[in-house]
């Protein structure tokens, strides 16, 4: 089944994906452009990309959501074949469509099974009739259905729920329900915010899982019929409902729940005749009972912890079976190797209910060495834009064990120096030095539940700790009020300290360039 290798490929997408999908572009010898809106005219990847072309004003339904302009864009440069990213047209099977009308190859799954993993109920059905277990739950609820409906479709599933938008994920449209005395103002933002978001208000409900897990399993499939999964990666670290730390393998996964869900993830592939790289995502209770959630039909933002522990460039095997190729390995010849962990920096400021912060990057020095990865969309004197995703980049870190990765990730968070915004940096060194997620016993509400306010909410050992240095400054200060050079009370040298401390109060101590 192999076609024409594929000599140029446009990237329908900005920032870091874009830049990472260029580089492997570079390692295959594959040429490469880039699309652009008025602000982004100078940003990186479109310094990195052979040609580039402009497709519009800032908004994104101007620009980066255009189909028509993009194809335009194509069909200009002379590429072949097109590359979505993550987001804007990526799960966009009209778009898929419209590509192979014009006679380019979208690196990307056929548009049916986009459209069918879309449609969140859909799948649900179309997942249970493959046996993959999903959470108790209702059809598509219609937006114009009556409340009464709504409420006993909710009392039969039993409290509490989970609203979702049926025609996205995201967390777009997602309310926890607790009791029906909540039932009529959830649903009614559930319906307004999906509505806006997918153009459909359309909503269903599902059993809400207490202390749930989100566990992803990356799968590929060619067009052959061959599907493999390439073990899965913990995503339960979120705000908002979207992940901002994510690692390969789960702390808690055990050998026997991994080659179940494992084996899940690629039956729920196979029933929606998928190709390409794809992600399933499960929520997972305490007792690692695991339930079909959404497929992903795209490359994950999260991608590169599974390259790190398999030694697989995804971006390499979407080219390869857009080609037409089969698939280079069988599951057999798949094993892990060693611990990955990522967190995403955001221009977002976490003492501030991670509001995006976005503005000019005055520097930008990631950190490097072994066993770390960076993959940024921006380089000093850059702007993060307030018209897009406020991502910087995404921080990587492998070491032979999760501790390894751990303590390779602090010193890669405390070597990153951004000004000029604010980011989620300190965030992630809170967490990475947090007991429950060194423990690993932690779940989706780890932000709720240690994260108040834009602040940690300390616990008390750290509370104890705090006492004791409090009174230590104290003793210090009185010292210093004499006037002896060189003591604490007389240095004023704190701006742009970012060097790691325990977790809890510390945070007060740390502040970052702005």
């Amino acid at each position: 089944m192999n076609r024409k290798p594929i000599r140029k490929i446009l990237v329908a997408n900005r920032g870091e994906i874009a830049v990472r999908v260029f580089r492997t572009c570079r390692e295959l010898g594959i040429s490469t452009a880039a699309v652009f809106s008025e602000p982004d005219r100078s940003a990186l990847h479109v310094r990195f990309a052979d040609d580039a072309f402009p497709i519009g004003p800032a908004p994104a339904a101007q620009s980066y959501l255009d189909a028509s302009k993009i194809i335009d864009a194509a069909l200009q440069c002379g590429a072949d074949a097109i590359h979505p990213g993550y987001g804007f047209l990526s799960e966009n099977a009209a778009f898929a469509e419209t590509c192979a009308e014009a006679g380019i190859t979208f690196i990307g799954p056929p548009p049916e099974a986009i459209r069918n993993m879309g449609d969140k109920t859909k799948a649900r059905a179309m997942m249970q009739q493959a046996g993959v277990s999903v959470i108790p739950g209702s059809p598509a609820i219609a937006e114009n259905s009556p409340l009464d409906e709504v409420t006993e479709i909710a009392a039969e599933i039993g409290f509490p729920i989970l609203v979702k938008a049926a025609a996205g994920g995201g967390g777009k449209g997602m309310r926890v329900v607790r009791s029906e005395d909540d039932l009529q103002r959830a649903v009614a933002a559930a319906q307004s915010e999906a509505r806006a978001a997918f153009d459909d208000g359309r909503i269903f409900i599902e059993k809400y899982i207490e202390e749930p897990r989100h566990i992803e399993f990356q799968v590929l499939a060619d067009e052959q019929g061959h599907t493999v999964h390439l073990f899965e990666r913990e995503c339960s670290i979120q705000r908002r409902h979207q992940k901002v730390v994510e690692e390969a393998p789960s702390p808690v996964m055990t050998p026997e729940v991994r080659a179940r869900m494992g084996q899940a993830a690629v039956d729920a592939a196979c029933a929606c005749g998928y190709a390409n790289a794809g992600t399933v995502e499960f929520l997972v209770d305490a007792d690692l009972n695991f339930y079909f959630m959404e497929m992903n039909t795209r490359l994950q933002v999260e991608h590169p912890v599974t390259e790190w522990i398999t030694g697989i460039d995804l971006v390499a095997e979407q080219i390869r079976i857009a080609e037409g190729e089969a698939l280079r390995v069988k599951q057999d010849d798949l094993h892990m190797r060693g611990h990955a962990i990522e967190c995403r920096v955001y221009a977002e400021d976490p003492e501030n209910a991670f509001l995006p912060d976005p503005g000019a990057l005055v520097r930008h020095a990631p950190p490097s060495g072994p066993g770390v990865r960076v993959d940024a969309g921006v380089e000093s004197g850059d702007r993060v834009e307030i018209h897009y995703d406020p991502m910087i980049s995404k921080l990587a870190t492998w070491g032979r064990t999760r501790s390894e990765a751990i303590q390779r990730m602090l010193r890669a968070l405390d070597e990153y120096e951004v000004a000029g915004v604010r980011t989620t940096i300190p965030f992630c060194r809170y967490v990475m030095e947090h007991a429950a997620y060194v423990s690993g016993r932690f779940d989706t509400h780890f932000v709720a539940r240690h994260f108040s306010d834009g602040l940690p909410v300390p616990d008390e050992d750290d509370l104890i700790e705090a006492a004791a240095l409090a009174a230590a400054l104290h003793r210090m200060g009185r010292s210093a009020s004499s006037g002896a050079a060189g003591l604490p009370g007389n240095n004023d040298n704190t701006q742009g300290n970012e060097r790691s401390g325990a977790a809890g109060n510390r945070w007060l101590e740390r502040r970052e360039y702005r």
